[in-house]
């Protein structure tokens, strides 16, 4: 029998029991009220049981949690006890002791802020382990909320209200085009040029796609696309093989690729910063990364 929950879909389903209440069950466990109703949706999918009879009132526990109470008590101080036990700082070696730092972060923003970062921490000789969770903007905001990542780097703020964004630097949204293309050679490239032409856009519902249609839906124009991406990579590769001009962050754009030019008003630009979970204290391998990325810019 696989076993598909683990010990923070039991902290949660205790929280919630304990509170009668999923909001406050979010603010004792420092989480977004989504990231709790997530973790216990995911405990009585698992357990084939419904935990919580919900009205827009009250939440009261069924049988099958008041049965789960104990057991769930029981779990989670054994793994308590069985932590305590194994740590020994006396005999541990430091790289045993390695921190882990989960970052989630936009695609388009690890080469220019996570990359240098890291390799000044190596310069520097920090122990902490990088794991790195890259996704959309929605997903780096649900990393974070839901306590998945310590941090993350994106560009849309505040997806969630557990979270709170710090802004680092304005990503100017530019034209990528190929080498030898006749809007190569310009600085500006007028909007009225991309009718002439296969233009590349990011899929609707992504970051970069929500700022074009709305800085668009304001200065009343219309943009046709003739291919829709989900990836920044993915529409480099279709201008770096001729099929097209794409509308991408400046960060994204590899310039030694393709060549880029920039578009007149209404000029785009994406806020890229540090997105946190509001209350966390963070550790010394957390601070020394975020740090070390405000360092970059």
């Amino acid at each position: 029998m696989r076993i598909n929950y683990d010990f923070s879909d039991l902290e949660a389903f205790l929280a919630v029991k304990e509170t009668g209440s999923f909001h406050a069950a979010a603010e004792q466990l420092n989480l977004s009220q989504s990231a709790i109703t997530r973790r216990v949706q995911k405990l009585e999918q698992a357990l084939d049981s419904t935990l919580f009879e919900r009205t827009t009132r009250t939440v009261k526990p069924t049988l099958a949690a008041k049965r789960l109470q104990a057991r769930a008590e029981a779990i989670l101080q054994d793994a308590q006890e069985t932590t305590r036990a194994m740590r020994d700082d006396s005999v541990a070696f430091d790289y045993q002791r390695g921190a882990i730092v989960t970052v989630a972060a936009v695609p388009t923003i690890v080469t220019t802020l996570l990359i240098p970062a890291m390799k000044t921490l190596r310069a520097e000789s920090a122990k902490a382990r990088i794991r790195i969770l890259d996704g959309s903007a929605n997903q780096v905001a649900e990393a974070v909320a839901g306590g998945d990542a310590d941090f993350g780097l994106c560009s849309i703020p505040m997806l969630e209200p557990a979270t709170v964004f710090e802004p680092l630097l304005d990503d100017q949204i530019m034209l990528a085009v190929p080498h030898g293309h006749e809007l190569a050679e310009l600085q500006f490239a007028s909007w009225d040029a991309l009718t002439a032409t296969p233009l590349i856009l990011p899929a609707r519902g992504t970051g970069n796609r929500l700022l074009i249609d709305e800085a668009m839906a304001k200065s009343r124009r219309a943009l046709h696309w003739t291919y829709e991406v989900g990836r920044s990579s993915t529409a480099m590769d279709l201008v770096v093989a001729g099929m097209g001009v794409a509308l991408l962050p400046q960060s994204a754009i590899d310039h030694n690729r393709v060549a880029s030019c920039a578009m007149p008003a209404p000029v785009i630009t994406r806020s890229v910063g540090i997105l946190s979970r509001i209350g966390q204290s963070d550790t010394s391998a957390v601070a020394a990364t975020k740090d070390a990325i405000r360092a970059v810019i």
